[in-house]
């Protein structure tokens, strides 16, 4: 599977998606699409390598959510992409296809207040359960005494 086979079975299978680059490919779906396209990605592009996921604030544009997964046999990289719009924080979770996104969901859910739809154990990974806020906003205000971490 080469990046330009692929370029056009994202755009026959999804035809709301922007798909660019070369490599990685970069293909940026609506939500309701970020799970379909990540099956897509595993089952029809052989993406079975799953590299990382996180996140970022647009401020005034909302939040994105930012994967990267690999066909490794054929060289074939994948950066996904979804827009998750002002005022959103909810995403579903990509859990049920790749499991190695179960602890950096729950990064993005710590750091950027981002709730995993489906997500089998969604709660604080790297911050305490009485901390106040996701320290990756830009609204996060960043003069506020917190407690010291522990």
């Amino acid at each position: 599977m080469t990046a330009d086979q692929a370029r056009v079975l994202i755009a026959e299978r999804f035809s709301g998606a922007q798909v660019d680059g070369a490599a990685p490919v970069v293909v940026s779906v609506a939500r309701d699409a970020w799970l379909d396209l990540a099956r897509f990605a595993k089952e029809t592009l052989g993406c079975r390598f799953f590299s990382f996921l996180s996140a970022v604030d647009w401020k005034d544009e909302g939040l994105e959510v930012v994967c990267k997964v690999d066909n490794l046999d054929a060289g074939l990289s994948l950066l996904l992409k979804t827009r998750l719009g002002p005022g959103v924080s909810a995403c579903p979770s990509l859990v049920p296809v790749y499991a190695g996104a179960n602890w950096m969901e729950r990064e993005c859910y710590d750091m950027f207040g981002i709730a995993f739809e489906g997500h089998p154990d969604l709660r604080r990974i790297l911050l305490g359960d009485d901390w106040v806020g996701h320290p990756l906003l830009k609204s996060y205000a960043v003069d506020t005494p917190y407690p010291p971490y522990r």
